[in-house]
């Protein structure tokens, strides 16, 4: 059952994920091993997912990030899966999303510069298969990128 109390302590947790348990706990209003107990809990219910690292990738040179919009040709039984696998194994797919519609699979590609683009355009990303069209979207800027939920 999730309760206020969880929604205190998950409303705390996401602004502030490296607090420790005793200050989390202070923070959401709950007593440590109450605190504790309810994070376990939310982390077996698949509620809290991970910890992560988020890594600013500009830092380390990546300057173009590029979104691919694909539609795959659906007459082959089994081009998604395919064609899934086969952009898992391109380092620089950060994110590969499905959509019901026009077009089927998003790609988040990030790239040194332009040179480097063109080059994983050409060797990696034509060379997946089950391509029927292809629209690339160039990156300019982020206007919000937030996973913060209004708990």
């Amino acid at each position: 059952m999730f309760d206020d109390t969880d929604r205190r302590i998950l409303r705390q947790y996401q602004h502030a994920p490296t607090l420790g348990p005793a200050e989390l706990a202070e923070r959401s209003g709950v007593a440590p091993a109450t605190c504790t107990r309810r994070l376990e809990r939310m982390q077996e219910e698949g509620i809290l997912r991970a910890n992560r690292a988020v890594i600013d990738w500009r830092a380390l040179g990546y300057e173009v990030e590029v979104s691919l919009r694909i539609t795959l040709d659906k007459t082959q039984p089994r081009a998604f899966d395919e064609f899934t696998a086969a952009a898992r194994d391109v380092p620089e797919v950060l994110e590969i999303q499905t959509f019901l519609g026009r077009v089927d699979l998003r790609l988040s590609i990030i790239a040194r510069d332009m040179a480097h683009y063109q080059q994983l355009y050409r060797s990696a990303i034509l060379t997946l298969p089950h391509i029927a069209d292809i629209e690339a979207l160039m990156h300019v800027a982020r206007i919000k990128s937030d996973e913060v939920l209004p708990l």
